[in-house]
């Protein structure tokens, strides 16, 4: 599949907003003891993306009610669903400067990625979190997602790379009451 650019200018990939507020002092501080101990920028992104794949609990998986959203939330109270991790590994690798992009599957609904950008080449990641039957990988050679679109029954992958998070599911995260409320409204649609 080939990645689009929502728009050309790759510095807006590296900037922040209310979701990806990487200039917060809990982003900082998570990606400076990120930082420590590896040797370039391709190990300080997948040390970051196994930091949210593995210790920001999905909150589906583990029962959690809170909702999050904004990356620093989604740090300091280790939880969330996909958009929000998602939120998250992108703040910690832009505070890195890295240029990391959101992107989304249509699935049964709508579920949440990034993408970094190394050698030239975008490359989508997958921190929703590893369980039975899912097992995504930090890859730059080729995919190792949580899930593979079933083209059969319409859903797919979506090409465009957002440099913000779609307002559909920014709207959607901050409206929820509570995550079974925001399982009943979760988007099937961009």
């Amino acid at each position: 599949m080939q990645l689009i650019q929502e728009t050309p200018d790759l510095s807006a990939y590296l900037a922040a907003d209310e979701a990806i507020d990487h200039h917060h002092p809990v982003v900082r501080e998570a990606a400076a003891k990120l930082a420590r101990g590896v040797a370039n920028s391709y190990e300080y992104a997948q040390a970051a993306f196994e930091f949210v794949r593995d210790t920001i609990a999905h909150s589906q998986d583990s029962g959690d009610l809170r909702v999050t959203w904004r990356a620093s939330d989604v740090l300091e109270q280790r939880t969330g669903i996909c958009y929000a991790k998602a939120h998250a590994l992108a703040a910690l690798l832009r505070a890195e400067d890295i240029p990391t992009a959101l992107c989304y599957q249509k699935l049964d609904v709508v579920h949440g990625l990034v993408a970094v950008r190394f050698n030239g080449a975008w490359h989508r990641q997958d921190p929703r979190g590893n369980k039975p039957g899912v097992d995504a990988q930090f890859s730059l050679d080729g995919e190792r997602l949580a899930f593979t679109p079933d083209t059969a029954s319409g859903e797919t992958d979506c090409p465009v790379l957002y440099a913000a998070p779609h307002p559909v599911v920014l709207d959607t995260l901050k409206a929820a009451r509570d995550r079974p409320h925001l399982w009943e409204t979760l988007p099937t649609a961009l």
